[in-house]
């Protein structure tokens, strides 16, 4: 299937490696130009030249240092794509961290780090690309979320910031339909990949990651970060046109929500 997303701009955030990496490379491959940002220079770099293969043409991807975690740093991610690309059709959310544990010994700090992290970053570059997406007619923001967002599981600030992201994608779908802009967040279940935190805890614990897959994934794996990529493809296109406003579960029938 043609995605007809040749041409269009797309920026996806934390996207040096892991599920912001398997999004890019999607869209690349559907020649998108595609802009990726990271606060490492080697892995981003790293992951510019495979982009750069992938869509055979190094001039499709532009790689932005950045900490997305400041004001500036969202800033110029923007401020380079238009000025690389001329202008911004999809943005994907996907920078985001939480730490913490249980109630009594999550201090503030770790609440604070996790929507920080997670929750501000969205909420500020989906503000800045909307101007850019009005002038183009229309656009696709996409927030990487979780299932854990959907109910319990996982850490406790992970899945507050989760939950918020959930919503934060319904809030705006709502606004921006006017527009022509549609907004909606993908949650994925557990996803592996080398250096991700399930793939940290396999080798930590090899067969206890083990029984959890054999007790928890009823296909008995893992998803990998391409499943979650071509869904993030998929949303962003114009074949997507009258889905807005959701949160699509990317997760092999792991959680357990209707």
């Amino acid at each position: 299937m043609d995605l007809q997303l040749k041409d269009r701009v797309a920026i996806v955030t934390g996207s040096s490696r892991g599920l912001g990496l398997a999004s890019a490379k999607a869209l690349v491959e559907q020649e998108c130009r595609v802009t990726i940002c990271g606060r490492t220079p080697d892995t981003l770099e790293r992951a510019r030249h495979m982009l750069a293969e992938a869509g055979g043409r190094a001039d499709r991807v532009l790689a932005v240092q950045a900490d997305l975690t400041r004001v500036d740093g969202v800033g110029a991610v923007i401020d380079r794509t238009v000025a690389t690309f001329g202008g911004i059709d999809v943005l994907v959310n996907n920078v985001g961290i939480a730490g913490g544990g249980g109630l009594l010994d999550t201090p503030d700090e770790e609440w604070q780090a996790a929507v920080d992290q997670t929750l501000v970053p969205a909420v500020r570059a989906s503000r800045l690309v909307v101007p850019h997406m009005k002038q183009r007619g229309g656009g696709a923001i996409i927030i990487i979320a979780s299932i854990f967002g959907r109910e319990a599981g996982g850490r406790m600030t992970y899945n507050a910031v989760k939950a918020a992201e959930i919503s934060l994608a319904k809030s705006l779908a709502q606004q921006l339909a006017s527009s022509n802009i549609r907004v909606n967040s993908v949650s994925p279940g557990s996803i592996l990949f080398e250096g991700g935190s399930w793939w940290k805890r396999q080798q930590a614990d090899p067969a206890g990651i083990a029984e959890f897959v054999k007790r928890e994934l009823p296909f008995g794996r893992f998803g990998r970060p391409e499943e979650v990529g071509d869904v993030v493809a998929f949303l962003a296109s114009p074949r997507a046109s009258w889905i807005s406003g959701t949160s699509i579960v990317v997760d092999g029938c792991q959680s357990r929500a209707f």
